[in-house]
């Protein structure tokens, strides 16, 4: 899985094409992730001693990873690659710049 929870991501394609957010949990068998402030649908919700206040509100739902693109600082939307440093570690970098993430 090339994502990680606390990526920044964008929309690669959907109705909420080019919206970009946090990811803030993966479901790697499903293929799935929830990201911050995207794919939000609204939820009727019941009181309950845990939920304060019932009501109509607004959830963020999974999306498929396969339209989601992480945001390198310098070049944007990017695919992610693999590379071993000297010291034995393996980090991801961007593909555009080859900067790690």
């Amino acid at each position: 899985m090339k994502l990680r929870k606390g990526d920044t991501v964008m929309v690669l394609s959907g109705k909420q094409r080019g919206e970009r957010g946090t990811v803030m949990r993966l479901m790697p068998k499903e293929g799935r992730a929830i990201v911050e402030g995207v794919n939000l649908v609204k939820r009727h919700q019941r009181q309950t001693q845990t939920r304060v206040k019932g009501g109509i509100i607004d959830k963020e739902m999974p999306m498929p990873l396969s339209n989601l693109a992480i945001i390198c600082k310098k070049d944007g939307p990017t695919r992610v690659g693999y590379e071993y440093r000297d010291d034995g570690t393996k980090v991801r970098v961007c593909r555009k710049c080859g900067e790690a993430l």
